[in-house]
């Protein structure tokens, strides 16, 4: 403290020179993070370094920060994701990946900012699975952590391909097939909005074999559809060059099965791992195809390397075989094929209205790596089912903790329409995995605090409610919700993007 009169100087401000003056203008009005995105998939795993620039939206500090610029600075070789056994991931292998990808990279991880940890597949079914995700998250610093279940990966394969673009750009009803090593993940994309997801154990490392063609790896589904043949296969013994025809051959017969129509035969239905899509009516739906996943890099012919799967042959096969589609001049090629995967995540922070959001507790923040479940609820339509079926996407059978439910809502919203939501939500929340676990709310409309009004002295919910408005958010968003600020009780909520290669950035 000192008196008004008094001349004085602050020698922190004397002390600031043009750097240090740029750099408090780019910390105010723009910043840019490092980033990184580690993809663990059943067959490969591979990482991708970024630069990402954000940018304010507006002249007010409240303005929200968005995402202007992506530059992917290094991409890591791409390896066959190592076994111990069946059910074991070789974690020391993939750590010294990983440590020498950074090395490459010319970074460490307490250069980097932010970034995403993904783990999808059949490798996310291994038993070291979820500490591997655990160990990289802790490893690599600031990280959205992923395990994807088939559904959640579809979701991901679809926006990281560039197929939710070419959909949103055009227009169009976009059907994504990312062939992979285990399994095979269908994606329906229409007007840029993913719609339907499913996958079905297909894929191009179900029978994996070595240089000499004896057999090293075999998974279940390969094992049935090596049976359905009439072949046996088994471990140390060797695959015949037919025998590998055979398999890919009949594995693309599936795989156009499901693109044609749906799944209609026994073993088409027996491999399907998830529910197939609802009312879909095949090629008469869909005005483009693209491919994704490792598979892909053979089917656009831009790999010819064996790498000890049938890749190549069904490559070579789903091209012959998509000539033979009635359908002409819907094959189009992605932005990314092998590497169709996050490429880290973006951060920006937004400011929801105090005056309009609903606090039932106020100890319930701040809340981290809450992760968006979105649903758009549209007139007449059972809120409950549409909640149920924006958790499907993410293999989600049911609501549990770790989740923010982000609402979009459309039509007249008098309270009429505000009880229809809030009895949907209620009646989602009765079959939770966590009946004690908060509700975390995020409205696009002003309507927070009517809602969790209804929602928590009305019908009498018990878990605590925590509901913000104003907030936008995406599909594979996760936010962190801070506690209220000032006699204003302003909300700072903070987005994490995902962030994917080659999108559009409007």
């Amino acid at each position: 403290m000192h008196d008004l009169d008094d001349d004085h100087d602050h020698e922190e401000f004397l002390e600031i020179g043009p750097d240090a003056i740029i750099e408090d203008i780019e910390g105010l009005e723009m910043f840019t993070l490092r980033s990184v995105g580690i993809d663990i998939g059943s067959s490969t795993s591979h990482l991708v370094f970024s630069v990402i620039t954000l940018r304010r939206e507006g002249a007010s500090l409240s303005g929200r920060f968005k995402v202007t610029d992506r530059k992917v600075i290094y991409r890591s070789n791409i390896m066959l994701t190592p076994y111990l056994s069946g059910t074991l991931i070789d974690t020391d292998k993939v750590k010294r990946f990983i440590e020498e990808a950074y090395k490459q990279a010319g970074m460490t991880p307490e250069d980097v900012d932010t970034g995403a940890v993904i783990i999808t597949g059949e490798a996310l079914k291994k038993e070291n699975a979820q500490p591997i995700v655990e160990f990289f998250a802790k490893y690599s610093g600031k990280f959205i952590c992923a395990a994807a279940g088939h559904n959640h990966e579809a979701l991901l394969a679809a926006y990281g391909c560039g197929a939710v673009d070419l959909s949103k750009a055009e227009q169009k009803t976009v059907l994504n097939v990312d062939m992979g090593g285990g399994t095979t993940k269908f994606a329906l994309i229409e007007n840029g909005v993913v719609t339907q997801t499913a996958s079905i154990n297909i894929g191009a490392r179900l029978v994996a074999f070595d240089d000499s063609s004896i057999v090293t790896r075999v998974e279940d589904s390969g094992r049935l559809i090596m049976k359905e043949l009439g072949h046996s296969v088994d471990l140390g013994k060797k695959i015949s060059q037919r025998q590998k025809e055979d398999l890919a051959s009949f594995m693309t017969e599936i795989l156009f099965e499901l693109i044609e129509r749906g799944p209609s035969s026994p073993l088409a239905k027996r491999l399907m791992v998830t529910e197939p899509f609802t009312n879909y009516r095949g090629l008469d739906q869909i005005d483009y195809i693209v491919f994704s996943g490792g598979v892909s890099e053979h089917v656009y012919d831009r790999d010819r390397t064996a790498y000890g799967d049938v890749g190549p042959l069904m490559g070579k096969s789903v091209r012959k075989r998509l000539k033979r589609l009635p359908k002409k001049n819907i094959f189009r090629e992605p932005l990314e094929g092998i590497r169709a995967t996050v490429i880290g995540a973006g951060e920006y922070t937004i400011q929801a209205s105090g005056n309009t959001s609903y606090i039932s507790n106020p100890e319930m923040l701040p809340v981290f790596g809450l992760k968006v479940i979105r649903a758009s609820l549209k007139e007449n339509e059972s809120v409950v089912e549409a909640l149920k079926r924006s958790l499907s996407k993410f293999d989600l059978s049911s609501f549990t903790s770790g989740l923010a439910l982000s609402l979009s809502l459309n039509g007249q919203l008098n309270y009429k329409a505000i009880r229809q939501v809030a009895d949907g939500i209620a009646e989602l929340c009765k079959n939770s995995q966590d009946p004690n676990s908060p509700l975390y709310l995020a409205l696009d409309l002003d309507v927070a605090k009517s809602l969790g009004g209804i929602l928590k002295e009305e019908i009498k919910l018990k878990r605590e409610i925590i509901a913000v408005d104003g907030i936008e958010v995406g599909d594979l968003d996760y936010i962190d919700i801070g506690e209220p600020m000032g006699i204003t009780e302003v909300i700072p909520v903070t987005v994490k993007s995902l962030m994917f290669p080659g999108a559009k950035l409007n």
